[in-house]
C-alpha cells in the first residue's frame, strides 16, 4: 500500500520560514529559492502573503514572468475580514491580483480563538471561510485551507473544529490543511486526529507542524501514515519560535524509510546542496548536525564505531550518505583509536604503518589535551599525519612576525593594521610587509608577499573563515584560545588550527599551516635540497 500512496510537499519557507529571528530576504534571494526549488522538484512553492507588504507583492509580480518546471507558485492570505463582504475585503483582491494557480487561506477552527482573538460568533466564523473559499473558487484559483490551531481546537470542541473544515471543503477548498500553530502536539495525537478527520471529510487532508516540542517531523511522518496527502514545512526547520517542521527531513524519511515517493530518483541526492543553498542565500551557517543533510551527519569519532564503519557502513549508517547527497566524516579525537587514522590515511593515499599510526595517535591526544582540535581541522590532521611519516616540510622557515594596528584616536576611520614576517626560503631570508583588515588578515597578506615569488601557487589560495574559541574563560585575558582558519582554492577546502595564549601567536600557526597544506595538496616540491621543520602548530 505504502509504494502506491501520493503525498505532495509544500514548501513554506518564503513566507512561515522567514518569519525565524534573523532571516529577512529580499526579492532576489526569494527569487534564487524558488529557482533552487523548483529545480528539486518541490510540487508547492509558497511564495508570500501579497496582501500583507509591498516586497510581497512585488515579489509575486516578478514570479509571474519567470518558467518553473514543476513548482506550483502559491500565496498565502487570510479569510475575509468579520462582517463585511468578500467583493469589499483588500487582501483577497490582492491572491487573486497575484497571479498565482493555488491560494492557500487561514482561518480559526479554535473557539478561544473565535472568541477572543475574532471576537466574533461561531456561525459567523464558519461563513468567513465558507463564502472566501468560494470567492476565491469562483475567480478561477485553487483553494488550500489552513485549519489554524486546527489540534488544539479539535481537542476543545471536535464538533466545532469539524464545521470549520467541513464547511471549507464544501465551499471548494481541494485540500483542508491541519496546523499544529503551538507546536505542541504529540505524535500520536495527530496520528488519531488527522485519522477521525481523514474519515468523515470528503477531500484531501494536509498536515503543517510546527517544532516547539521537538517533534515536527514525527508529526508530519504521523499523518501521513493516518491518511494525509500532503505535509507542508520548510527547509531547514526554519520558522519562527523553534521551526517549522523540516521538509528536507520529511522528504527523506518518507522516500527512504516509507517507501513513499516524493521527489524523483535522481533528485533526491540534491537534499544535502538545498540545504546549504538555502542557508547561504538567507545568510545563517548550515547547521552541521541537522539529520540527512548536515555537515556531520555521518559523522564518526569514537574508535570502536569507526572501526566498525569502515568495515562495515551499516553498523552505525542508517543510510548511505551518498543517497542525499552528503559524505562521512571521520573525526579525529582523543577517543579517536588507530582506525581512525588509518582510514583517513588511506583517504590521503598514505601508506602508513601501525607504529606510525601509534605514534601519531599518542601526538594526537597530548595536542587536544593541550587545546587543539582535529575534528574540523582537516587540513592540520593532514601534516601531523605526514610528520607520523617522518617527514618535514621544506617549503619555508619562518624566523618571526609582528603586527600594528593604529587606531587615530581624533579621527573616525577604521583602525589600520600592518604586518611584517621574516622567513627563510631556499636559504635566503625573506622581509615582506603587508596592511590588512586587522592584524590576521595583514598577517596572511604579507606571508603570501614573502612567498608568492617562489611559490606562485599560493595566488589561488583564500582565507574563507576564521573562528576563535576561549578554552579557559576563567582565565580572562590570559585565556589560552584556539584559532580555526579555512582556507580554499577553486577546487576544495582545509582547515587548519592553531593555539596559545596569545590570540595573534595561535592564528600564526593556523596561518603557517594553511600555506602548507595547500602547497602539499597542489603537489608543489620545495626548492630546498634539504628538509627544515617548520616552527607551526607541531
Amino acid at each position: 500500500m505504502a509504494g502506491t500512496r501520493s503525498v505532495d510537499l509544500y514548501d513554506t519557507t518564503l513566507r512561515d520560514g522567514t518569519q525565524r529571528a534573523g532571516i529577512s530576504l529580499s526579492v532576489d534571494d526569494k527569487l534564487k529559492v524558488l529557482a533552487r526549488l523548483d529545480r528539486l522538484g518541490m510540487p508547492y512553492v509558497e511564495g508570500g502573503w501579497p496582501g500583507s507588504n509591498p516586497k510581497d507583492a512585488e515579489f509575486f509580480a516578478r514570479a509571474r514572468s519567470r518558467t518553473r518546471a514543476t513548482s506550483v507558485l502559491t500565496c498565502f492570505g487570510m479569510t475575509r475580514r468579520p462582517r463585511s463582504a468578500c467583493d469589499d475585503d483588500a487582501q483577497l483582491a490582492a491572491l487573486v491580483e497575484a497571479g498565482c494557480e493555488v491560494a492557500c487561506i487561514v482561518g480559526k477552527t479554535w473557539t478561544l480563538h473565535v472568541h477572543e482573538a475574532l471576537r466574533v460568533p461561531l456561525d459567523e466564523n464558519v461563513a468567513m471561510v465558507a463564502e472566501s473559499v468560494e470567492w476565491l473558487r469562483g475567480r478561477g484559483l485553487r483553494v488550500f485551507f489552513d485549519a489554524e490551531h486546527f489540534f488544539q481546537g479539535y481537542a476543545d470542541d471536535p464538533a466545532y473544529a469539524l464545521s470549520v473544515v467541513e464547511a471549507a471543503a464544501g465551499a471548494g477548498a481541494e485540500v483542508v490543511v491541519l496546523c499544529d500553530t503551538n507546536g505542541g502536539t504529540l505524535p500520536d495525537e495527530v496520528e488519531r486526529t488527522v485519522g477521525a478527520v481523514v474519515a468523515g471529510l470528503p477531500g484531501r487532508v494536509a498536515g503543517h507542524f510546527h517544532d516547539d516540542a521537538g517533534c515536527g517531523v514525527a508529526n508530519s511522518l504521523a499523518a501521513v501514515r493516518a491518511g494525509a496527502s500532503q505535509i507542508q514545512g520548510c527547509v531547514n526547520g526554519y520558522g519562527e519560535r523553534c521551526g517549522n517542521a523540516d521538509l528536507l527531513a520529511v522528504a527523506a524519511n518518507l522516500q527512504l524509510k516509507m517507501g513513499i515517493q516524493v521527489l524523483d530518483d535522481g533528485r533526491i541526492g540534491e537534499l544535502t546542496d538545498v540545504s546549504r543553498f538555502v542557508a547561504e542565500v538567507c545568510n545563517l551557517a548550515p547547521e552541521a548536525h541537522r539529520a540527512y543533510v548536515g555537515n556531520f551527519a555521518f559523522a564518526h569519532k569514537g574508535g570502536l564505531h569507526v572501526s566498525a564503519v569502515v568495515r562495515t557502513a551499516r553498523a552505525y549508517e542508517h543510510i548511505d550518505p551518498r543517497v542525499v547527497g552528503n559524505d562521512r566524516h571521520l573525526l579525529t579525537s582523543d577517543l579517536s583509536g588507530a582506525a581512525t587514522l588509518r582510514a583517513r590515511a588511506a583517504t590521503l593515499g598514505l601508506e602508513i604503518e601501525d607504529a606510525q599510526i601509534g605514534a601519531a595517535l599518542e601526538r594526537l591526544k597530548h595536542l587536544e589535551f593541550e587545546g587543539y582540535s582535529f575534528e574540523a581541522a582537516d587540513g592540520s590532521l593532514e601534516l601531523l599525519l605526514h610528520q607520523a611519516k617522518g617527514w618535514r616540510q621544506g617549503y619555508f622557515q619562518p624566523i618571526s612576525f609582528r603586527a600594528i594596528v593604529e587606531e587615530a584616536s581624533n579621527e573616525p576611520a577604521e583602525p589600520s593594521a600592518e604586518a611584517t614576517v621574516r622567513i627563510e626560503v631556499d636559504g635566503e631570508r625573506v622581509v615582506a610587509a603587508a596592511e590588512g583588515h586587522g592584524p590576521v588578515d595583514s598577517l596572511y597578506r604579507a606571508l603570501r608577499v614573502a612567498l608568492r615569488p617562489t611559490y606562485p601557487d599560493i595566488a589561488a589560495f583564500h582565507l574563507t573563515d576564521y573562528k576563535v574559541h576561549i578554552l579557559d574563560p576563567a582565565s580572562a585575558t590570559a585565556a589560552k584560545v584556539r584559532v580555526l582558519i579555512e582556507t580554499s582554492d577553486a577546487t576544495s577546502s582545509w582547515m587548519t588550527v592553531g593555539v596559545s595564549t596569545d590570540i595573534i601567536e595561535a592564528s600564526w600557526r593556523a596561518l603557517l599551516d594553511s600555506l602548507v597544506v595547500g602547497l602539499l595538496r597542489h603537489d608543489v616540491q620545495p626548492v630546498q635540497s634539504g628538509n627544515v621543520p617548520v616552527a607551526g602548530a607541531f
